[in-house]
């Protein structure tokens, strides 16, 4: 077992590594099983995923054969929900296949209508057998999300309250094949409990027309009732088990049997997260030489327009008023140039670095197209996938951002000057995109979105600075585009097919719709990793 305060440290190395598993043959019919009963899922299972067939693609990551469900206990408004919804945002970004699983929502769904908190006393017979009813449900369905569609992880966001639910869950996922790692938030703090409700409850479908204070009296009553049968998970009892319990939003920590990788990252994940307020800004540098050319990555300085983004960003920052600021770059000279406008220190990150376009580096897309008439197709075929040659893809490119984005969750106030691919991947992981969308986000040069964190997603507010640059942005193909017109061939040559990558266009300040979901943080962790800076010279660290 291990317990943590909030300045422990917790690393892979604590954690046992382990694959077990493995994928049904294609064409067999699947049977899972449900308390005892064997089940057939209709339709055949899914091979497992192939390497793309080219070595200038990468694999779809796989971290494990075994599915692992992640099952969340703890009494309402302690902020399981939120954990859920993050987690699961996180595990996506890195390639998990994750999916959320929320009984209240089973439970709304099959009653239609809320009337009080009588619907959850233990003692309404009717009431409990709606409930029970809704969790098989909800388990049932998290069998064909393992089975038929392939996932990975399956969060069962739910009060999970008593022994014997747990245990039904535990029985559920023993005779389906399935890991189990709880996650209990445990908050006895009343100011955190009464603003929780107050900002994520009361905007609840179950409390849609009714008065505040009503709906805070009928929920406060609701966790009574919960109380009623609550049994915590217990350090003696369920030592078998894996968990981590979160002691007053983020004070003490209690890890017990870790036992594999993904298990180790949502505990490492978890001991970093917080929700003060705060914002992130992120932007690109300035407008470089290379930029105005044409050419992608190189290391050119910046243009006289992305100067004048330098010092316009420096004014914009101030005019921010935040005493705390911190400022990252990567190593390239066009993100440190512009970060030295500021005159204020900063912090280089060589994994905030542009992606690494290989062979292709320094080159037009034209030249590309011409030089490199295949690789330039198969990379819009899947552009998140393609790895450029000796080069890297954006799915590599993820994989070195998570450090950051592991510190930019301990942070509050920071800047982020960095480019473009390494933007789309940090807007990704904050705004919830797909692999598939997001190597199409758009980041202009010479704007600053700012990122405000919210309940369950984020406010976005994109600030153009007014200093016209190129646009670099690339539109999504039409499907095979590319690859049947750069791989024509004529007399054993192939045929040349251009069309304009760069302009001079003026940059739409409008390139982000902010989605403000109606509810407010109101679990605070508190980060639990040290990071260690090298000081250099005055106003620059590197790390």
């Amino acid at each position: 077992m291990f317990t943590a305060s909030s300045s422990s440290v917790l690393t892979s190395e604590t954690c046992h590594w382990s694959y077990s598993g493995g994928q049904k043959p294609r064409g067999t019919r699947a049977h899972t099983w449900l308390f005892g009963k064997q089940m057939e899922v209709k339709g055949n299972v899914r091979p497992p995923r192939r390497r793309v067939r080219c070595e200038s693609t990468a694999s779809v990551p796989q971290f494990t054969n075994s599915p692992t469900m992640i099952v969340m206990v703890g009494l309402p408004a302690r902020g399981k929900t939120y954990i859920s919804k993050k987690l699961t945002r996180y595990l996506n970004w890195i390639g998990v296949t994750t999916k959320v699983f929320n009984v209240g929502q089973y439970r709304r769904d099959a009653t239609r209508s809320y009337n009080s908190f009588e619907f959850f006393r233990p003692d309404n017979e009717e009431a409990m057998k709606i409930r029970k009813a809704c969790a098989l449900a909800a388990l049932q369905d998290v069998c064909d999300y393992f089975t038929r569609l392939q996932g990975q992880v399956a969060v069962f966001d739910a009060t999970n309250t008593t022994r014997e639910r747990r245990e039904v869950i535990l029985n559920f996922a023993k005779e389906n094949g399935y890991k189990v790692f709880f996650v209990e938030s445990v908050c006895e703090d009343p100011e955190i409990i009464a603003e929780n409700i107050k900002q994520v409850k009361l905007s609840s479908p179950d409390y849609v027309d009714c008065d505040k204070d009503e709906a805070v009296a009928d929920f406060l009553k609701r966790i009574d009732c919960y109380k009623l049968t609550y049994v915590p998970l217990d350090d003696d009892k369920d030592r078998k088990l894996s968990y981590i319990k979160i002691f007053n939003v983020g004070s003490r920590y209690l890890v017990n049997r870790v036992q594999d990788h993904i298990q180790s990252r949502i505990v490492y994940y978890l001991m970093n997260i917080h929700v003060t307020p705060r914002s992130i800004y992120l932007c690109r540098h300035g407008e470089s030489e290379l930029n105005l050319v044409g050419r992608i990555g190189g290391d050119s300085g910046l243009s006289k327009r992305g100067a004048k983004f330098a010092n316009g960003l420096g004014s914009y920052m101030r005019g921010q008023c935040i005493t705390d600021l911190k400022v990252w770059t990567s190593h390239m000279k066009r993100t440190i140039q512009t970060a030295e406008a500021l005159g204020v220190q900063y912090e280089q990150w060589k994994a905030l670095n542009e992606i690494d376009a290989g062979v292709c580096e320094d080159m037009t897309y034209e030249e590309i197209q011409e030089n490199y008439p295949e690789e330039f197709a198969l990379r819009d075929q899947d552009k998140y996938r393609y790895r450029y040659p000796k080069g890297e893809s954006y799915e590599d490119l993820v994989q070195r951002l998570e450090p950051v984005i592991m510190e930019l969750e301990r942070q509050e106030n920071i800047l982020v000057i960095c480019h473009q691919a390494v933007m789309r991947c940090l807007l990704a992981y904050f705004l919830d995109k797909s692999a598939d969308e997001l190597p199409y986000l758009k980041c202009p040069l010479h704007t600053v979105l700012k990122l405000t964190p919210v309940a369950y997603g984020c406010k976005v507010e994109s600030v153009f600075l007014n200093i016209e640059a190129v646009n670099t942005h690339r539109d999504r193909p039409e499907v095979g585009q590319h690859f049947e017109q750069s791989c024509l061939k004529k007399n054993n040559k192939y045929k040349r097919v251009t069309r304009p990558h760069y302009s001079v266009l003026p940059i739409s300040t409008n390139q982000f719709e902010a989605v403000i979901p109606n509810h407010s943080l109101c679990v605070s962790f508190i980060s639990a990793s040290i990071s260690v800076l090298c000081l250099t010279k005055q106003g620059q660290v590197t790390r």
